[in-house]
């Protein structure tokens, strides 16, 4: 076989699959590897007429086939999956070769990744791939990180087959090393963040207010209409409409399913990294430990039976709660680009935040009507360390902010958890605090454990004997 196919895909399931036949259609030839046979001939069966797409199963026939340097992306579960393709891989692949892992892998892997293959004249990327099956198929949000250079090889590709935002595609070049991966973090960070907060506005129509699905999807279509329109918003109002095909009666599907969340850890090595920086995303965190308390299913049943369940009936501002809830997902993209901001610093990655901005407009899970207001001010200030410090979002939140709180107060009095609605308005709070209590617990530190502390009235630093 001739070296005249422009792209390569290890991993041709579902994803990978369909990303080979969106470059396909954009004009490039492609081909794809898999173990299995039947994944390679339905690759083939399945594109379209006049393109140039092939599947094979012989490594060596796959790399002889690509032009180089050559462009292969990995589609495999993170882990020592990815580590094995390197290896097969390796004795085939030249200096110059461009190799980009497309999967949710630890940034700090894909660090270690980068500096194994750099003397062998590799590049290899970490590449954030958002929008799931739909996306990859007809237009994702990409995230690739890595060697800028190398990346000017890959940009036509990727541009022709990202999804667009007005005339600007939804992939750019994210930072150094392994910028791509730790942007596609924080997204699902952001993500984790964004559906917990969703999830609370529906408990509180719910069980609050007694609404039934077809009164929850109309809430939420009509939310979508407005300042919180956004594909996860869209989504949910979607799924109060399916029925359970199993059920003589006909119910809903979303009350059949058990309330234990599953995860793939993206949001919990968010919350680490985090704390490791450190940088303060609470938001972020509930969603995370919210997660991990739904698992233990048999727990809560025993404590609802110990302890009762005290809900009361609440009742709802449907226009009030909309406010709170964008108030709430405005301060979870807040916490998550102030991540990206102090660990591009701190890690010397040199995320662009507009960028990243762009890049989740369209095609991505967290791609909302709420981006616009993000976009002009990094426009105003690139570097801005804090969404909260640009004063036209600081005037928006302070419109919205009384929502949230009448929210929370009747959420709290009802019994019905609201954790991370709670800590985006304490987050809020604190942020815009010019003092708080923190003084108290420096003086207890050092009462305790001579710890020391600094005072604001002189320099230098101090310590008491306080039992005296």
């Amino acid at each position: 076989m001739e070296a005249n196919f422009d792209f390569g895909m290890i991993g041709i399931g579902v994803m990978g699959s369909n990303l080979l036949l969106n470059m396909a259609d954009h004009g490039f030839s492609v081909i794809g590897f898999d173990l299995k046979q039947e994944r390679a001939d339905a690759l083939e069966a399945a594109a379209a007429d006049g393109t140039t797409v092939k599947g094979v199963t012989d490594i060596t026939q796959f790399t002889r086939a690509l032009k180089t340097p050559r462009k292969i992306m990995m589609l495999v579960p993170a882990g020592k999956p990815v580590d094995d393709v390197i290896a097969n891989l390796l004795p085939h692949l030249e200096s110059g070769d461009i190799l980009i892992d497309g999967g949710n892998s630890f940034y700090q892997d894909t660090n270690a990744r980068i500096q194994r293959l750099q003397p062998q004249g590799i590049h290899f990327f970490g590449m954030g791939v958002s929008g799931g099956e739909l996306g990859a198929r007809l237009g994702p949000s990409m995230m690739p990180g890595g060697d800028e250079a190398a990346y000017n090889y890959l940009k036509p590709i990727l541009e022709a087959i990202a999804a667009k935002a007005g005339d600007k595609p939804c992939v750019a070049y994210m930072g150094r090393d392994a910028a791509g991966h730790y942007v596609k973090m924080v997204h699902n960070g952001i993500e984790y963040a964004l559906m917990q907060l969703i999830s609370e506005a529906y408990d509180l129509l719910r069980r609050g207010a007694g609404y039934n699905n077809g009164q929850l999807s109309s809430v939420f279509s009509w939310w979508n209409e407005g300042e919180l329109q956004s594909y996860l918003v869209e989504i949910t109002a979607e799924i109060f409409k399916v029925v359970d095909a199993d059920d003589p009666a006909h119910l809903e599907l979303v009350d059949k399913i058990l309330d234990q969340a599953g995860s793939k850890g993206t949001g919990k090595w968010t919350s680490q990294d985090a704390m490791n920086i450190p940088v303060s995303i609470p938001t972020i965190d509930m969603a995370v430990a919210l997660r991990d308390l739904s698992v233990y299913k048999e727990q809560r049943v025993e404590a609802s039976r110990l302890n009762g369940q005290p809900v009361s009936k609440v009742n709802i501002d449907e226009a009030e709660l909309g406010r709170a809830l964008a108030f709430s997902f405005v301060i979870a993209y807040a916490q998550g680009l102030s991540l990206l901001a102090e660990a591009s610093k701190a890690y010397g990655m040199h995320i662009p935040l507009p960028a990243v901005i762009q890049v989740w407009r369209a095609g991505c899970i967290i791609r909302s009507g709420l981006l616009p207001l993000f976009e002009k001010a990094f426009a105003t200030r690139p570097d801005l360390p804090n969404l909260l410090l640009h004063p036209p979002l600081a005037q928006w939140l302070g419109e919205r902010a009384g929502a949230a709180r009448t929210v929370l107060c009747d959420a709290v009095q009802a019994g019905i958890p609201v954790a991370a609605l709670g800590s985006a308005i304490a987050y809020y709070d604190a942020f815009r605090s010019e003092r708080l209590p923190t003084n108290l617990i420096q003086a207890q530190r050092d009462y305790f454990g001579a710890h020391t502390y600094r005072r604001t009235d002189k320099d230098g630093v101090f310590h008491t004997e306080w039992n005296q």
